[in-house]
């Protein structure tokens, strides 16, 4: 997948975002309160400075800033890092939010003491020279011992099942009820597949369907944790949705002191 059309879904995207879930302010909380307890059982409590480098529009980091986090955001999209700070604003609080690549961030050595990566980012990333150096740079960033929350869907069961499609999400606009949902379909290698994002929004009579296309690796528990352990990370753990109360499954690791190593050759997925 290039960087381009990346980025031109997520923009495209941006203005609509909330609508895939059925409360998105309930969602942030939610969100917020669980990787938040993660980020404490890994840190501490207190503040934490806190990088979310695929911020979207928001939903993990400005929960996490309202729980009294020091975080900045990053995104691919200009627009939704935008929207980010904007819907920041709108509830009272401050998110400093920039376009930025996760293969290459713009900040400082050491700058975080956490890292979030959410809600299924990282595997856009369709090589594994792209998914190392993603990673590498997200350690780069982290203090020594500072952590990486990574949040992916369940793909180790969707690479036995090849689901298709996903259920229909209804949520609620000011003219009437959007239906978001999305196509599947699975490259031949059985590691990829190229995902169409519907919108169905009311106008008027009629609905305007609004139809975004992108593609995603499908990497697996092992897979992930061997591109972790090779940018240099230690302590690697996975969270179930079970244990953990999230939706996907939850990585954390830890900056190993050298804060990189060897990147796992070969593709992401």
């Amino acid at each position: 997948m290039s960087e381009y059309s990346v980025r031109n879904f997520y923009d495209e995207l941006a203005r609509d975002y909330h609508l895939m879930f059925r409360d998105w302010d309930a969602s942030v909380a939610y969100q917020a309160g669980v990787l938040g307890g993660l980020v404490r059982q890994g840190l501490g409590p207190g503040a934490q400075r806190v990088l979310d480098c695929s911020c979207g529009i928001g939903t993990q980091a400005i929960g996490l800033a309202s729980a009294g986090h020091q975080v900045v955001g990053s995104d691919l999209s200009p627009a939704a890092a935008g929207r980010a700070a904007a819907e920041a604003v709108a509830r009272g609080g401050r998110l400093p939010a920039v376009a930025a690549d996760m293969r290459r961030l713009p900040f400082a050595d050491g700058a975080f003491d956490a890292v979030v990566c959410a809600d299924n980012s990282l595997p856009h990333l369709l090589s594994g020279e792209d998914v190392g150096a993603a990673l590498l740079g997200m350690g780069r960033v982290l203090r020594r011992d500072g952590l990486l929350v990574l949040t992916v869907r369940d793909y180790d069961e969707a690479r036995r099942a090849r689901p298709t499609a996903t259920p229909p999400q209804v949520s609620g606009t000011g003219a009437g009820q959007a239906i978001t949902f999305q196509l599947w379909h699975w490259h031949e290698d059985g590691e990829r597949y190229d995902l169409e994002h519907f919108q169905l929004v009311p106008a008027g009579n009629t609905w305007d369907v609004r139809v975004r296309r992108t593609t995603y690796c499908a990497l697996t528990r092992s897979q992930l944790t061997e591109f972790v352990a090779g940018a240099g990370f230690t302590d690697i753990t996975w969270h179930s949705p079970e244990s953990s109360g999230y939706y996907q499954p939850v990585l954390t690791a830890r900056r190993g002191g050298a804060g990189s190593g060897p990147v796992p050759p070969g593709k992401s997925g």
